[in-house]
């Protein structure tokens, strides 16, 4: 469905025996997505569903962690469950490794997936995926990467500003997502800080959204990329001694768009003192937008078609029933968290199974940013290249040219 009608709650269709689900994985992403699962029908109408199986490689943990989320019962074989008659959605919560072996097998068996953001670890792997989404797609086989930033409603509300020509032509967008878990050289290492585990550092893992939010925002799409990484510990701590770290630390992007705005972005996992902070600034010629997910309530706007006089941000409380997602919940002036982005992005994607209508983001639109990540590397590996991203297809690797041109 177009992201616009994705924004408000729409009737499923009734009449329709539960949809079985299995979600893979249980550590953050999946303790998010099981709140998600356990709440969303008491807020929103959504096809009819059941928590089946929640499934990890250790049998004693995800038995305990099933428990706790609420799922009926746990296993240790996600190719089991995937064959499974009872079993019609896969939510992937699993590693970036694992997402395009177990998506490209659920797609295959007709099983509805749901999968968490970045698409996969490589750009061959997430072209593969949007293949096998097409094909499903044709059966009636639905699927989403879970981009849950779309679903905080101060950024669905933006988008629809945006749209309705509020701002005029956007001109620059800038985007800074920072966290400081790594700042500690001592903190030891994890799944995250290996390349071929996660396929890069805080480039897929928070440049991805606030890419994402470029695209999901304007949309629009990126024309051209030049990009920088960088790894200020290069060794950390591990169960073998000194381990080495090969992925980024931090990364910088300046994107070129097809509308001739401009985007920059600079994401950090050791910026000290910022523990989640996803800020971005709209700039166009009839007004602007600031955003701070510290604050995901408030929605900043400025009018610049007023008198000079009379300009200045005024701040939206989004928290009214006419805003996007807001009817589920809380009467005018009770605020909304983060977690409850994922209770949005599960209601979004059942409605569309239920309704048989695509939803968004789709996997082409995660193999869309996969690209865009690729070229960032792309450029920071030759020293900060502009790269295009014109022809940049499933068989072509990005073009290089020369800054300035």
């Amino acid at each position: 469905m177009p992201p616009e009608e994705s924004m408000r709650v729409q009737e499923p269709t009734p009449g329709r025996q539960p949809l079985g689900v299995a979600m893979i994985g249980y550590a953050f992403m999946g303790k998010a997505h099981s709140n998600a699962w356990r709440n969303v029908a008491s807020f929103f109408h959504v096809p009819a569903f059941e928590q089946r199986v929640l499934v990890g490689r250790d049998a004693e943990r995800v038995a305990d962690a099933a428990e706790r989320y609420g799922w009926s019962e746990s296993a240790t074989d996600w190719r089991v469950v995937i064959a499974r008659d009872d079993i019609q959605i896969i939510d992937i919560c699993a590693p970036g490794v694992m997402h395009a072996e177990i998506a490209t097998a659920a797609l295959a068996a007709g099983k509805h997936v749901l999968v968490e953001k970045p698409l996969a670890n490589t750009l061959a792997e997430a072209e593969a995926m949007a293949v096998a989404a097409r094909d499903a797609q044709s059966r009636g086989v639905q699927s989403m990467i879970g981009f849950n930033y779309r679903r905080v409603p101060a950024l669905a509300l933006a988008r629809e500003l945006i749209s309705e020509g509020r701002l005029g032509a956007v001109k620059q967008l800038r985007a800074a997502y920072l966290q400081d878990w790594l700042t500690n050289p001592e903190s030891p290492m994890t799944w995250r800080l290996r390349k071929d585990t996660a396929g890069s550092g805080a480039l897929g893992d928070i440049a991805s959204h606030a890419i994402d939010q470029v695209l999901f925002l304007l949309a629009d799409q990126v024309t051209d990329v030049s990009g920088r990484l960088h790894t200020f510990t290069s060794h950390r701590p591990g169960a073998h001694g000194l381990e080495e770290v090969t992925v980024d630390d931090a990364a910088w992007a300046t994107l070129t768009l097809a509308s001739g705005a401009i985007a920059s972005i600079e994401v950090s996992r050791v910026a000290t003192g910022k523990k989640n902070s996803l800020k971005l600034e709209i700039y166009g010629d009839r007004g602007s937008i600031l955003f701070d997910l510290e604050n995901l309530n408030e929605l900043d706007f400025l009018d610049a078609t007023l008198p000079a006089r009379e300009q200045g941000y005024r701040r939206i409380l989004v928290n009214e029933p006419g805003h996007p997602y807001m009817a589920g919940w809380w009467p005018q002036g009770h605020v909304i968290g983060w977690e409850h982005t994922f209770t949005h992005e599960i209601r979004d994607f059942l409605v569309a199974v239920g309704t048989g209508t695509p939803p968004s983001p789709s996997f082409q639109d995660g193999l869309t940013v996969q690209r865009v990540l690729a070229a960032v590397e792309e450029s920071a590996a030759a020293g900060g290249s502009r790269v295009k991203l014109d022809n940049f297809q499933a068989a072509s690797a990005p073009t290089t040219v020369p800054q300035g041109a």
